[in-house]
């Protein structure tokens, strides 16, 4: 639930979040950081709203390269963050989190043929859903572990959020 102030007649929630960066800025300062990640680490993970990630790994601002996607797939657009995390920013670590209840769970590449009938053009992109979360986490592992472009491939680790307790299971890669 949302513990932000209530929408305005007509103000559109974009209208609402740049009202609350003006408040932001006007106590801003600085920070002074570099892009490079303090514990040059990057985590990979999916982009439900559910999942407050620097809260729940104890993350404070700059310590890690975070990418969101549905589902938190490793897919193409994901390598790419990864490598420019690693070979232009000096992480050295992965950390895949995908989630319990996740909406890819629900969907089926069905989705895609969808979206083409509707609009007329098939998406180029794959749906990337997936029945079990853990096997998917394990794949996801293993895209990293033999990516080409990424050097660091020795500390990738992946993990389940359970949504309802806050807490991370760590997936075995080789079960």
């Amino acid at each position: 639930m949302s513990t932000h102030a209530p929408r305005l007649a007509g103000q559109t929630v974009t209208d609402r979040l740049v009202e609350s960066n003006r408040a932001y800025a006007a106590g801003f300062a600085d920070p002074g950081m570099d892009a490079r990640p303090v514990l040059q680490v990057a985590v990979v993970a999916c982009m439900d709203a559910r999942i407050d990630l620097h809260a729940a790994l104890g993350l404070e601002l700059g310590d890690c390269h975070t990418v969101r996607n549905a589902g938190g797939v490793v897919t193409d657009d994901t390598i790419r963050s990864l490598t420019i995390s690693q070979r232009a920013l000096g992480t050295r670590s992965v950390v895949l989190i995908h989630h319990t209840g996740c909406g890819l769970q629900t969907l089926t590449e069905d989705f895609r043929h969808e979206l083409e009938l509707e609009v007329g053009q098939r998406p180029a992109w794959a749906v990337e859903a997936f029945r079990d979360v853990e096997q998917d986490v394990r794949q996801s592992m293993q895209r990293v572990r033999t990516s080409p472009f990424l050097p660091h491939t020795d500390d990738v680790r992946g993990f389940v959020f359970d949504v309802t307790t806050g807490l991370l299971r760590e997936i075995d890669p080789r079960a």
